[in-house]
């Protein structure tokens, strides 16, 4: 599993800066920039007046990836130790990226 810093708190999954889920999707199948992926399971939290309530926030998950390019995709699995997630701000899945993709 990844260890996941996600600075994305408009995310409704988002806590402590960690995710509330087992697992992401980073999207981005023809990236060549960190700018060209964003995480697919972002979920916009709006006004903060809901945020995921059954889960614990999760330090390590599973992150499937599309991101072909990025030379930790390993058959659509990330195997980066670290990721980060960011976007501060973000209103969509599109104003999220994932900071650690890099470039084949």
């Amino acid at each position: 599993m990844t260890k996941l810093d996600c600075n994305v708190t408009s995310c409704v999954h988002n806590a402590d800066n960690c995710c509330c889920k087992q697992e992401i999707i980073v999207e981005g199948s023809s990236a060549n920039k960190r700018c060209d992926t964003c995480c697919g399971s972002f979920d916009e939290s709006r006004d903060g007046s809901f945020k995921n309530m059954f889960k614990s926030p999760e330090s390590r998950l599973e992150i499937e990836c599309e991101a072909v390019n990025c030379v930790y995709n390993a058959s659509r699995r990330c195997t980066a130790d670290r990721v980060g997630i960011t976007g501060l701000g973000a209103s969509k899945a599109g104003d999220t990226e994932c900071s650690t993709f890099k470039a084949r």
